[in-house]
């Protein structure tokens, strides 16, 4: 059996780019890769502006990474009351909150330690 490696690098600017074309704002990137006993690489934050956007941004992630670089998220949750989506790409986390629910968590100060790029797709 081989599994396929995808570059990390492809794979967050495919993710982003699939936030971007269903208008998910406020996406940052939050590098963990310095921080020790980290769970993976990278989170992708972002905010949509309610539970049919986060389900838009979520499946509009997951078609673009399974077209594009034939991958495929390992785990995903939340897509139940769809507050909070967090989709699992091993090395790459991505975090799709509604906005109340993204102030609440404040996930970025949890992880202070992590470099945090703002990303602004053109």
């Amino acid at each position: 059996m081989t599994i396929k490696q995808t570059n990390t690098d492809d794979l967050l600017a495919v993710i982003i780019k699939g936030i971007d074309d269903v208008k998910g704002e406020d996406i940052q990137l939050l590098d963990l890769r310095e921080i020790e006993n980290t769970v993976c690489d990278y989170f992708v934050v972002c905010s949509a502006n309610s539970n049919t956007q986060v389900n838009a941004i979520s499946g509009s992630v997951q078609k673009i990474v399974s077209k594009e670089l034939k991958d495929k998220p390992w785990h995903v949750e939340g897509q139940g009351n769809s507050e909070w989506v967090l989709m699992d790409y091993v090395n790459v986390v991505v975090h799709i909150f509604q906005k109340q629910v993204r102030e609440f968590y404040d996930i970025e100060s949890l992880w202070g330690d992590a470099k945090i790029t703002e990303i602004n797709p053109a």
